[in-house]
């Protein structure tokens, strides 16, 4: 009977193990089209460089995304034709949480300056990494 329990409890503890992570990959896919939508709207000419992290090494990630979404509150709309679209996009990505903090001994103003849709590629390259 005890070998019955414990299978039992294996089974389900395995089973639970394997739904978490498609719904993570979902996640991410859904942001990684969230971003892709962005950067169509996004205004990219006479705006604020931002410091856009490249190839961050696994223990960055946490610093990268933090950098991104610190980023994406200084994006502009490129009409007012795309507002409120642009706005739900913008909500989506602040709302977007990395659960490895890791250790990183760089921050976010380390990184070279580009404009908005270099900056929306970087990150989509990002979520790219996080999804494999």
């Amino acid at each position: 009977m005890e070998r019955m329990i414990i299978f039992c409890m294996l089974f389900f503890c395995s089973s639970m193990a394997l739904t978490a992570a498609p719904y993570r990959i979902a996640k991410y896919k859904q942001l990684f089209k969230t971003i892709n939508l962005l950067e169509t709207t996004v205004k990219n000419k006479d705006v604020e460089l931002l410091h856009t992290p490249e190839n961050p090494v696994d223990g960055c990630l946490f610093t990268a995304v933090t950098c991104f979404q610190k980023g994406t509150l200084k994006l502009q709309p490129e009409n007012s034709q795309v507002n409120s679209t642009f706005t739900q996009t913008i909500k989506v990505l602040k709302r977007f949480t990395f659960s490895d903090p890791g250790k990183c001994e760089s921050s976010c103003e380390s990184y070279e300056k580009k404009t908005p849709k270099e900056f929306l590629k970087s990150f989509a390259k990002l979520i790219r990494k996080v999804i494999r």
